[in-house]
């Protein structure tokens, strides 16, 4: 049981974004949210298999985080290279709390999955031979990560992949599958037959295409691939659609979500001022794994003896790196110094990042380049399976928006792009072995939930820039959490007292949806009373393996609370659904406490309780 007198993982809390009742419907086999590597891997896959796939995108199909991913995609395709090497080496990344199952799975699954999307039409930088030209980035020991167009990787994949899917949209699928297109979308919950199994999603159109407005698309599975919730933080890498729609959606739908407290700062962010707010532009690691250097205004090295790799140590140490020199010379920002390339080496390896300094003011083959850390990927998401399976029967997740457990605490650099094609794969081999249909749909009339004004959007991006960054305090989340608290409060009141709450719409859709997800994740960082991989406490400098190496795991209740619990070990528990168990290899029943995060009428500014542990 758990606390609040909330209901088992997968039941649906009830609660809706307040929108209109849907006006249209259309029906198809699966519903794919999202159109990055995960998203669009996965349409394919299951219209080779035959099924009628939609594909709901919230801008145009090439809008998602996938296009911006400049260093590449990492797998042990090299001469010498194995993946139990990358599996040791993401398990180091990772501090302690990777499923070593599902890296095993990335890791040994993982080059045969570039290779198909070579075959999809993806064109990876090679030499005058043919063979794929590999470089390195933090944390990997070995030359693994594949790019193409210099740093244009994820525009090369994200073109691939479009192509094959408009291909398929006109009818060229395989077996009779099709994919569907339904761009400027922002889709809204999820539908459930009166069982509870998933039914398809309402969504709002805006005001594009033959449809307009909220509706629905009625469909046996439902795949999130909405990408990251960078847009929680005023500063961060990530396009302005990562609002966390996907892992909202999923709280509200009743699902699981895990480690939201390890969000990773790239260390590499170009530097554009103190008051920078939005998407900034990235710096990529693969500079670094061609031999950049970080150096102090004064020029120093202050990387070499912080690591064995200095400057291509984990993300998470690079970060730290450079925030404790900011502190200790009071500058606002490091260098990247890699001058020594010369102009020939920037404009054929990293023509895209060369263009963006420069379009800023700085030249980087004749000047150091200002970076500093900024919010990049969420290690954490909705918790999922081997088989991207949620703890919602027919809701599965992929990409940057799920938990699959690879990551762990922190997340080896270029192992997002395989994340996705790997566990899209498996994702549409299990959709297609599981034909079980929901009931009818329980369409929703207007939901009565309260919205966040479009304006808080800013508020909790101050909010959690502040006491949520990359430097955390027992003290900054508690202030944090108090801030969020008393939004989310205030449109309550006000809703219950006289029936008002701000009108429909994208803005407040998304506002709502950051104040979900930062809800959650300055919850889970509160609890987490240790310093492990992105996740640094200021308070709680060092590593816990006794008591915290084990995840925290959290859902919405009915009442809006937050119910939290911890997991006996750095494995994840079964999922148990009522479309079936995970066969995740090794890993038993979790039988650890569970308690509440009760803050609606109780304090929020009060100290939490301790969370209880067993020894692992």
């Amino acid at each position: 049981m758990t606390a609040n007198g909330a209901g088992p993982a997968g039941r649906s809390t009830g609660i809706r974004l307040s929108a209109p009742a849907p006006g249209w419907a259309i029906t198809s086999d699966v519903v794919v949210v999202g159109s990055g590597v995960a998203g669009l891997t996965v349409a394919l896959r299951c219209a080779a298999a035959g099924a009628r796939v939609t594909v709901v995108t919230k801008a145009h199909l090439d809008d998602g985080s996938t296009r911006w991913a400049q260093g590449g995609i990492a797998a042990a395709l090299g001469d010498g290279d194995t993946p139990a090497q990358h599996l040791d080496d993401t398990l180091v990344a990772g501090a302690g709390l990777c499923d070593e199952t599902a890296v095993r799975t990335l890791v040994t699954e993982g080059p045969d999955a570039v290779r198909r999307l070579i075959a999809t039409g993806a064109h990876f930088d090679a030499d005058p031979r043919g063979e794929i030209l590999l470089t390195r980035e933090g944390g990997h020991h070995r030359r693994r990560i594949a790019h193409a167009g210099g740093d244009a990787t994820g525009a090369e994949i994200s073109r691939a992949l479009i192509e094959a899917v408009r291909a398929a949209g006109a009818g060229r699928g395989d077996n009779g599958g099709t994919v569907e297109l339904v761009e400027n979308a922002l889709v809204l919950d999820l539908l459930t037959d009166a069982a509870g199994r998933t039914a398809g999603v309402t969504l709002h159109v805006m005001g594009a295409g033959r449809r307009d407005g909220v509706g629905s698309v009625q469909a046996r599975a439902v795949v999130l691939a909405t990408g990251g919730m960078g847009q929680v933080f005023s500063a961060t890498t990530n396009p302005a659609v990562s609002t966390g729609d996907g892992v909202a959606l999923a709280l509200r739908a009743g699902a699981e979500v895990s480690d939201l407290e390890f969000v990773q700062f790239h260390p590499t962010v170009l530097w554009l001022g103190p008051d920078a707010e939005g998407q900034q532009p990235l710096v990529s690691e693969a500079v670094r794994g061609e031999g950049a250097h970080l150096v102090d205004a004064a020029g120093v090295r202050f990387m070499v003896g912080q690591h064995e790799l200095a400057e291509l140590a984990p993300r998470d140490i690079v970060a730290k790196g450079i925030m404790r020199r900011m502190r200790e010379t009071g500058g606002e920002h490091m260098y990247l110094d890699a001058r020594h390339f010369g102009a020939a080496m920037w404009e054929r390896r990293f023509p895209t990042i060369l263009a963006a300094c420069r379009a800023h003011g700085i030249d980087p083959v004749t000047e150091p380049i200002p970076v500093a850390p900024a919010a990049h990927y969420a290690s954490g998401g909705v918790r999922t399976d081997l088989y991207g399976r949620t703890t919602v029967p027919g809701l599965y997740a992929c990409g940057e928006v799920a938990c699959t457990g690879v990551h762990g605490a922190n997340r080896l650099a270029s192992n997002s792009l395989l994340e996705g094609l790997v566990f899209a794969e498996r994702i549409a081999a299990d959709i297609a072995a599981d034909p079980t249909a929901p009931g009818e749909p329980v369409i929703p009339g207007s939901a009565d939930n309260p919205l966040l004004a479009s304006e808080a959007r800013y508020e909790v991006q101050r909010i959690m820039t502040a006491g949520a960054g990359v430097l955390r305090s027992a003290e900054s989340l508690a202030v944090a959490a108090g801030a969020l608290e008393r939004l989310h409060t205030a449109a309550v009141e006000a809703y219950d007292r006289d029936g008002k709450t701000a009108e429909p719409c994208v803005e407040t859709w998304e506002a709502t949806n950051l104040g979900l997800v930062a809800r959650v994740l300055v919850a889970a960082a509160r609890r987490r009373e240790e310093t492990r991989g992105c996740h640094w406490r200021e308070d709680r400098p060092e590593r816990d393996d006794h008591d915290w190496r084990r995840h925290l795991v959290v859902r919405l209740t009915p009442h809006r609370t937050l119910a939290v619990r911890t997991t006996e070990g750095a494995g994840f528990p079964p999922v148990s659904t009522a479309g079936g168990v995970e066969d995740r290899a090794g890993i038993g029943d979790d039988g650890a406490a569970a308690y509440s995060l009760a803050y609606e009428g109780a304090q929020p500014d009060a100290d939490p309780r301790r969370v209880p542990h067993r020894d692992t």
